[in-house]
């Protein structure tokens, strides 16, 4: 699964969304602004239309949508509706896209995987590690 995948209740049921960075291009060039402010924008007083409507309709079809499924939802859903109703799943399209998934632990694989020196690992309990200076004289 993509770390920019979530499936959100949206529209008539459970949806796949998804931005990727071709997407997040088109939705800064749609909205005039960059990704960060556009989730700031969602995020405050001062969104607009289309920061609500093309993410969405853009997440669709990087969900897997086609283009013209997904505008046909964007306008049946977010066209015909109180925008509002809207705004918090594209803030979790957009946050899920420049974020990634909560639980990713950036690393895990290779952590799970190195080997380990017991010298090198901090004193349990300790919330530092050791020491690398030498004996004090």
């Amino acid at each position: 699964m993509s770390d920019a995948l979530v499936e959100l209740v949206w529209g008539d049921g459970l949806n796949r969304f998804a931005l990727h960075i071709g997407h997040l291009r088109e939705l800064q060039e749609k909205c005039k602004a960059g990704p960060q402010r556009i989730l700031q924008r969602l995020s405050s007083l001062d969104w607009q239309i289309d920061d609500i409507r093309e993410t969405i309709r853009l997440g669709l079809i990087g969900g897997g949508k086609t283009p013209s499924e997904a505008h046909t939802l964007a306008v049946r859903y977010f066209d015909e509706r109180p925008p509002l109703e809207s705004r918090p799943v594209a803030q979790v399209i957009l946050m899920q896209a420049l974020v990634g998934v909560p639980d990713d632990v950036v690393g895990k694989a290779e952590a799970e995987t190195a080997p380990t020196n017991p010298e090198s690992t901090p004193t349990e309990g300790s919330p530092s590690p050791p020491s690398t200076d030498g004996e004090p004289s």
